[in-house]
């Protein structure tokens, strides 16, 4: 049951049929991970935070640099060198203080991802290198947690629900394979990024994100698993292709 200022703020999500007051009260009792505060991360905390999930975990082992201001909105000039995943915890308490945020600065790898995901509702990655995202993926699988998504490299973006912890669903090994597993991937520092696209594609990966915690409660929840999203961002377009589950994959195979 939501309280009278909880109601008021989320109003306009209660009146919209697909969602209700059964699927806020739902995001209000959802934890979600999100790793990386950088380019997705970074709107990515802030629509997570407005749409009302009561939880919320930040992790990020980097500090806030000048060239981040481009595209990173949930920091300033002020906060340059400060740990991101504490600033954007700071920033969460100061926009709404009912929200539980916790900041873990450290870089998630193989050896400590299941715990950073450990009893989520969702797993949200915005990194940005492959060693990471399959480690998050790989251990989303194992602690049986859905994953959401989000990849962007130049004006292509990639958005999709993972739930390889299922019998019949891929995982996000599934879909890149095992040659990425090595830490050693372009970076947007050298093939660049517009801040504006990358937004783009963090919201949807919010959006998709939600489909994933109101499933079951409210008619926007279609998870919609392994339906990933092709974002091109110059023409602009998109399209949708399905993941095949790897009978050979080593992670949820």
């Amino acid at each position: 049951m939501l309280e009278s200022d909880r109601l008021e703020r989320f109003a306009r999500h209660i009146v919209l049929p697909e969602i209700g007051g059964a699927g806020q009260a739902r995001l209000a009792a959802s934890h979600v991970v999100l790793i990386g505060a950088g380019g997705v991360g970074s709107p990515a905390i802030q629509y997570m935070a407005a749409a009302g999930v009561g939880k919320l975990t930040v992790i990020d082992s980097d500090r806030v640099d000048l060239s981040n201001l481009q595209r990173q909105t949930i920091f300033t000039h002020d906060d340059i060198g400060v740990s991101k995943a504490a600033q954007a915890a700071s920033w969460v308490r100061a926009f709404d203080p009912a929200i539980e945020v916790t900041a873990i600065d450290r870089r998630v790898d193989a050896e400590n991802a299941r715990a950073a995901v450990t009893g989520a509702d969702l797993v949200l990655d915005g990194c940005d290198n492959f060693a990471t995202r399959l480690a998050v993926s790989d251990a989303c699988v194992a602690e049986g947690v859905p994953l959401t998504s989000v990849a962007v490299g130049r004006f292509q973006g990639q958005v999709a629900n993972f739930a390889g912890h299922r019998d019949d669903q891929a995982c996000y090994r599934c879909w890149v394979g095992d040659a990425f597993d090595a830490d050693d991937c372009d970076t947007c520092a050298e093939q660049g990024v517009l801040g504006a696209f990358v937004g783009m594609a963090a919201t949807m990966g919010v959006m998709q994100g939600l489909r994933v915690l109101l499933d079951g409660v409210s008619t926007l929840g279609d998870p919609q698993w392994g339906k990933l999203v092709l974002i091109e961002g110059l023409k602009p377009a998109m399209r949708t292709i399905n993941v095949a589950k790897d009978p050979a994959c080593k992670a949820c195979s």
